[in-house]
């Protein structure tokens, strides 16, 4: 590596990179916060359900940052999935703990989010696996899902509590069926670009 290109290399101590390990370091306050009301729906869980929608705010704003101002770097590349699937996970496992959310479907989302993470993570240098609309639409849907999940609108609907409820389910059943979908979007991705670059 020459002078110039290790001057040209963006620093890892930049900001996209600072938001997202920040989300990573607060990710187990976040949950304490979802838990500490103890499914109560108290100001704990309305904290948890705010943060969760600034972090999911601050994911696409560092994203945005790092590729508008060439900051990209390979320390990014791997905290930003980390970061994502350790507050996804963390808000469905926790969910799941108060009894609001089945745990097959936490298993589910958070077998295929680590299983195809760390694959990615593995062949970055052999096969380059671009990102799917499948795959995008499915972290809208997850963030979406999430988001109703963790806000107790059924406590303050009254007679309408019910239309939270569905809303819940019908959105969360959106975000499963796009997680699996997508995971297999992405292997069969993955087994084409193999073939092709052989």
């Amino acid at each position: 590596m020459t002078s110039t290109e290790s001057a040209a290399r963006p620093s890892n101590w930049n900001a996209p990179n600072i938001i997202t390990g920040a989300r990573i370091v607060a990710t187990p306050f976040f949950l304490w916060m979802l838990l500490a009301d103890g499914g109560e729906n108290g100001p704990w869980r309305w904290a948890a359900a705010v943060f969760f929608v600034v972090a999911i705010a601050t994911d696409a704003w560092d994203g945005y940052l790092a590729r508008s101002r060439n900051l990209i770097t390979d320390l990014g590349k791997l905290l930003d999935p980390i970061a994502d699937k350790a507050l996804t996970g963390a808000a469905l496992v926790g969910l799941s703990i108060l009894g609001e959310l089945p745990w097959w479907v936490t298993v589910v989302v958070l077998v295929r989010e680590i299983g195809i993470t760390v694959h990615r993570l593995m062949i970055v240098h052999d096969v380059v696996v671009a990102a799917a609309w499948m795959g995008k639409l499915k972290t809208v849907a997850q963030s979406v899902a999430i988001t109703l999940g963790l806000l107790p609108l059924a406590s303050v609907l009254g007679p309408a509590a019910p239309v939270a409820y569905w809303a819940n389910v019908v959105t969360m059943s959106i975000a499963v069926a796009l997680t699996i979908l997508s995971g297999i979007d992405y292997i069969i991705a993955f087994a084409r670009n193999r073939r092709v670059q052989r």
